[in-house]
């Protein structure tokens, strides 16, 4: 059974920093590509960040420079390292891998809210 519990998410003023945590089990983590995506309110789903097997991190222009992803393949999980963050990277942040069949699989998510 696959699964993808992502916590960390919180409340913070513009400028601040969270640490987003993926907690893979059920396939194997070390040879997979995690990725982050969010989901603000009335706006469709975004791409925030791929990390793969050899640690070949990409991000989109609207988070390079701010966010960082990583991997510990021996506890099955995936960080992003947010700093500076700004009101529109308020949104529902969720952890995704495509497994065999192009199947997605997807966490709960984790809200953050970035505000005065």
């Amino acid at each position: 059974q696959v699964q993808l519990v992502e916590s960390g998410g919180g409340v913070v003023q513009p400028g601040g920093s969270l640490r987003l945590s993926c907690v893979a089990s059920g396939f194997t983590f070390y040879a997979s590509t995690p990725n982050w995506y969010r989901q603000a309110p009335g706006k469709e789903r975004e791409w925030v960040a791929s990390v793969n097997n050899i640690n070949y991190v990409t991000y989109p222009d609207s988070v390079k420079g701010r966010f960082t992803n990583s991997r510990d393949n021996a506890r099955n999980t995936v960080y992003l390292q947010m700093n500076d963050l700004k009101p529109e990277d308020t949104a529902v942040y969720y952890c995704n891998v495509v497994l065999r069949g192009n199947t997605n699989y997807w966490g709960q998510g984790t809200q953050v809210t970035v505000s005065p």
